[in-house]
């Protein structure tokens, strides 16, 4: 950027001082030219006053005229050739040309134009410096007298003095599209001085070319006649100074000038180093940006550009070093998001054999449940338990199902602290029921029947178990961290269920008449509080009749009409009873997913259905 700055500068400053040398050595010569015409002028206008003189006062025909050369002292410029015409006859006059050898007569285009006229003129193939004075006598009669001096290589030396090489193609005319052949220029030209050496290497030839306006002398038509002048900036330089200013002013004006220069060539090189540096720093900054992203793209999120600089690039190249920072840093992110998912992924696949593998189905119960988190893994809990009749043990090892135990829970929290509660609770659960096995099998082999229905009573309670989970849970957990569970006990002998609430949402028994039961006989939450007791209740099932449990993840969602309630809940039971249970299940979810859209699933859901034969 700096060199075509630099580079358009010299251009300009080139162009534009030979523009003004060329038109300044075209004006000299036009100059000189000009002066030529006027000593030319001069001599003629005092020719013509003294013939007019002459006519006024002595009575000369129209044929003759005496000599006027003594009255003036420049008839004598060399080549000059003069004429007088007195109503465009043509006068002699002693000591001057007379008609008969000069070559220019009295043009008729000359009646209309100013008295006085000063001008290059060509006749034919030859071009004159021409001036022409008219004057009117006292008795009406008109005087012109017309000078001109041939312009030929002489006139051109003069016109070329202290200036250089002039060339003039008077036998040619500026047309468009036409090149004249070298031929036609050497006929046609008409050349004075000569260019002489440089003085120095920048003292380069200046060529111009331009126009001298020229008339046809035999109609008054004006062209252009080519003019070609040759000189040396230095000869323009002496021209232009020399006559104007001499001594000290022309001294401070080439110091001031040259001054002016050298600051413009320091500013232009200072131009030039800030370019050349900032288009080092911005390629060597894409340089280290390039490498970076080539880094990065192997695999090298560590790599970091070397930035000592202040200006916005470096800075473009320290958010480049944070963002591969920050790229490094979210890969790790992802790599532990991925550790962690596949732990939960692990623990869900655990979680999920926690839960009972298909559902149960006795000659007089049907049993289903179903669990599904809202996260990964699940804070919510359902279990079926199976117990056997001690009297039923035989020989061979074999045992039968005497009831059902039927356990729902939602633990406090969501997420994996949840879900360890909940394995908390389903562990302590499994641990009573295979406690009541391994207490009776004893008993029962020693036949001592009395402790075999004590241990009965104790394990097959709903309500003592609670009370041994909530002193267990009190103790092995943290204050903040409780649970809502609903146990029941089913006795398949007499269709029996026993039940205790322990904080849970109240399940529902829907009867065959579709009335409704519901079950909130309890307690508290267990693992709140230490020392609790849990009341229990005793509920005749009848063909029909469907037990519905639930977690708050059935009812409690929302939407722009409110909560999805148990109401909708037992509508959907109560409109499909008759389907097998997971037929019912389906239905309840597909409701749910209805009632909640397109958002995302606020809780657990857990359901569980129990219908007897």
């Amino acid at each position: 950027m700096g060199l075509a700055t630099l580079v358009r500068f010299f251009l300009l400053v080139f162009l534009s001082t030979y523009v003004a040398a060329g038109q300044f050595a075209v004006h000299l010569a036009a100059s000189h030219l000009q002066a030529q015409l006027d000593e030319i002028a001069l001599e003629n206008t005092s020719v013509a006053r003294h013939a007019a003189l002459r006519f006024d006062t002595h009575d000369f025909d129209h044929a003759s005229l005496p000599e006027v050369r003594g009255m003036t002292s420049s008839v004598g410029e060399p080549g000059l050739q003069m004429a007088v015409f007195l109503n465009g006859q043509p006068v002699e006059v002693d000591g001057l040309v007379g008609h008969a050898k000069t070559p220019l007569g009295a043009a008729g285009w000359l009646e209309h134009r100013p008295a006085k006229f000063r001008g290059i003129v060509q006749d034919e193939s030859q071009v004159y410096l021409a001036t022409a004075d008219r004057m009117v006598l006292r008795d009406g009669r008109k005087l012109t007298v017309i000078g001109s001096v041939p312009l030929n290589r002489e006139r051109l030396q003069m016109a070329a003095e202290h200036l250089g090489r002039v060339d003039l193609l008077p036998g040619l005319e500026v047309r468009p599209q036409h090149t004249p052949s070298r031929a036609e220029l050497r006929q046609a030209r008409i050349s004075g001085g000569s260019a002489p050496p440089a003085v120095n290497l920048l003292d380069y030839k200046v060529r111009f070319f331009s126009t001298l306006p020229v008339q046809d002398w035999e109609t008054g038509a004006t062209r252009g006649v080519p003019l070609n002048v040759e000189s040396r900036p230095s000869l323009l330089y002496d021209q232009l100074f020399a006559a104007a200013l001499t001594g000290r002013n022309t001294d401070v004006v080439s110091f001031v000038f040259l001054s002016v220069c050298l600051f413009f060539a320091l500013l232009e090189a200072f131009a030039l180093y800030m370019a050349v540096r900032l288009s080092r720093t911005i390629t060597q900054s894409v340089e280290d940006l390039y490498d970076a992203t080539i880094s990065i793209d192997g695999g090298d999120l560590s790599h970091r550009i070397q930035v000592s600089r202040t200006d916005q690039l470096a800075e473009l190249c320290r958010s480049f070093n944070r963002m591969s920072w920050s790229m490094g840093r979210l890969i790790e992110q992802q790599k532990e998001k991925e550790r962690i998912e596949s732990e939960l992924s692990i623990a869900q696949e655990v979680q999920a054999n926690l839960f009972p593998k298909q559902n149960l189905r006795l000659p007089e119960l049907e049993l289903h449940g179903i669990c599904r988190p809202a996260r990964i893994v699940s804070g919510d809990y359902y279990d079926f338990l199976t117990f056997n009749a001690p009297e039923a043990v035989r020989g061979d090892g074999q045992q039968t199902i005497s009831g059902l135990g039927i356990a729902l829970g939602d633990i406090s929290g969501k997420g994996i602290s949840a879900a360890l509660l909940m394995a908390t609770l389903h562990s302590a659960v499994r641990a009573y029921r295979f406690a009541s096995e391994e207490l009776l099998t004893p008993v029962i082999m020693r036949g001592a029947r009395e402790d075999c229905v004590e241990y009965s009573e104790l394990f097959g309670s709903p309500g003592r178990v609670l009370a041994l989970l909530n002193r267990h849970l009190y103790r092995s957990t943290t204050p903040e961290k409780y649970a809502t569970l609903f146990l029941a006990h089913y006795e398949r002998e007499t269709a029996q269920l026993t039940y205790s609430n322990a904080g849970q949402l109240p399940p529902f028994v829907l009867r065959s008449d579709d009335s409704l039961v519901r079950l909130d006989r309890g307690g508290t939450v267990v693992g709140l509080m230490d020392g609790m007791t849990y009341e229990q209740e005793a509920l005749q099932m009848e063909t029909g009749d469907i037990l519905i449990a639930y977690s708050d993840g059935v009812t409690e969602p929302e939407n722009d009409f409110g909560d999805f309630g148990e109401a909708r809940l037992i509508d959907v039971v109560r409109q499909f009873r008759h389907e097998p249970l997971d037929i019912i299940s389906s239905e309840v979810m597909r409701a749910l997913d209805a009632w909640i859209g397109e958002g995302e699933q606020p809780d657990d859901i857990t359901l569980v259905l129990a219908r007897q034969v």
